[in-house]
């Protein structure tokens, strides 16, 4: 018994870890969105239905569809990830994790023109929405949110 509780307890901390760094890891969903006005808007796609009202409240659109999306399961906070559609790319490169959120560097490019490159800091309790490029009768809109 005496040799076996070293072992055991070697074996309750490993699965504590494991737990903690399950517990730890978030995931961010990064959508390329196109928002415009239009006589018989669509129903608005999941991934947006949490942010709905701060939407249609802060851009004036009643339409929103999504044309790029990804999701990135972050385990250190130094993870890069790419969200594309058919025109548009949005390179997402988590520079760190603070206790409020994530450190990011954001490039947007427009096939392989860069459009823009800033530094943003994405808030685990509230999303991060930047206003993009006139397209079409719409505007791009780049939405990341933590799930």
């Amino acid at each position: 018994m005496a040799r076996s509780l070293p072992l055991l307890t070697a074996f309750i901390a490993l699965i504590m870890s494991a737990a903690a760094d399950l517990h730890g890891a978030e995931t961010v969903w990064s959508g390329l969105v196109i928002a415009e006005n239009v006589a018989q808007p669509q129903a608005i796609p999941p991934e947006l239905t949490r942010i709905e009202r701060p939407l249609k409240h802060l851009f004036g659109y009643n339409q929103f569809q999504v044309i790029g999306q990804s999701r990135k399961t972050l385990q250190t906070g130094q993870e890069d990830w790419l969200a594309t559609s058919k025109f548009f790319g949005l390179h997402v490169d988590a520079q760190g994790e603070t206790e409020a959120g994530y450190v990011l560097n954001l490039k947007l490019y427009k096939e392989k023109e860069l459009l823009l490159e800033t530094d943003a800091k994405l808030n685990k309790r509230s999303p991060l929405i930047i206003k993009g490029p006139q397209v079409g009768s719409g505007q791009l809109l780049l939405v990341l949110v933590v799930q």
